[in-house]
């Protein structure tokens, strides 16, 4: 066991440092300009955009720069700013050209609205999802499984984003039955009560997809030879579907799970834009659209280290429910 978790752990690192080095070649070797994106004139001098240039430390090399980048996050590093020299501990994700703030602080101070986001969809849908797949799955065959199947497959055949910009427009802003989102300086209760328009669409169009699968999984678990067995030794059908049918089938909804929750916490790009939650992935697009390459790079790497992190406690907590994985 241990030397499964090893191998994975070492697997896990190198994608993480596969993923730094080609984002960085992507965005800082790239053909687009930030300089050009700085200036605050409509038409940049050459003397003007070489001294953004110059300022930004984009004149150094590729090399030079991907060095002195790596040793930030090993280490930290420097930074000079106006005279003043400004020191950023690791792991530094450098500074915003355009605010010229710590990329940990523009970023980490978003992930708290980021996490309880993901965490209220995530109860949502997996109990609306995996309850409804179960009861699809005993009444199979039936107008009531038809029903939750047919529903499950309107809502994933919708776009997210038309549904997303009708409950916003709707429920939230006309008729005012959902409250706006509200930052937590305005209060717990206001910033909860603010979160449950967001995580109340993104959790119910998610829910579709783990109502298909747990159904599936289900069929498929309900109809081996061991269930059989244990009802003709006569269980209760519940100690039958719960104890030894769920139990069997929970395996790829786990899988799916911490994939979802991965892709959760790497930033809710659409959800977050659309109902204003000042979040990780609210603020990538802002960096975008400004070529504010640090804050991109530095959402790129986060979200890449959140992806690895999670798919690794998904290989572990798999060689748990499953042992065979073990052996693989």
């Amino acid at each position: 066991m241990l030397t499964y978790i090893l191998r994975r752990l070492a697997l896990a690192l190198s994608v993480i440092l596969a993923t730094l080095v080609s984002t960085f070649v992507l965005f800082f070797a790239g053909p687009g300009d930030p300089a050009q994106a700085m200036c605050p004139e409509s038409r940049c001098t050459p003397e003007r955009l070489a001294q953004i240039t110059r300022s930004l430390g984009l004149d150094k090399p590729i090399v030079s720069q991907f060095t002195d980048y790596f040793q930030g996050l090993i280490a930290g590093r420097d930074f000079v700013y106006a005279g003043d020299t400004v020191h950023c501990g690791a792991p530094c994700l450098g500074f915003s050209f355009v605010t010229r703030q710590s990329v940990n602080d523009e970023l980490f101070s978003r992930f708290p609205n980021t996490f309880v986001l993901a965490l209220m969809a995530a109860v949502i849908f997996v109990v609306v999802g995996v309850s409804s797949g179960i009861f699809a799955a005993t009444r199979r065959g039936t107008p009531a499984d038809r029903i939750v199947v047919g529903v499950s497959q309107v809502m994933g055949a919708i776009p997210y984003y038309v549904l997303a910009l009708l409950t916003a427009l709707y429920p939230v802003v006309l008729w005012g039955l959902l409250p706006q989102y509200s930052p937590l300086s305005s209060g717990v209760g206001p910033y909860v009560v603010g979160m449950i328009a967001p995580a109340l669409i993104l959790g119910l169009v998610t829910s579709s997809q783990y109502t298909r699968y747990t159904r599936n999984s289900m069929l498929d678990t309900l109809s081996m030879d061991y269930i059989r067995t244990a009802r003709s030794k006569g269980i209760s059908e519940r100690t039958v579907l719960f104890k030894h049918g769920f139990r069997a089938a929970m395996s790829p909804i786990a899988t799916i799970l911490g994939l979802d929750m991965a892709a959760l916490l790497t930033g809710t790009l659409i959800t977050e834009q659309i109902f204003g939650v000042d979040g990780i992935g609210r603020r990538t697009i802002t960096a975008f659209r400004a070529l504010d390459l640090p804050v991109i790079m530095g959402s790129v790497l986060i979200g890449a280290t959140v992806v690895v992190l999670m798919n690794l406690l998904v290989d572990i907590a798999y060689s748990f429910i499953d042992p065979r994985v073990r052996l693989s």
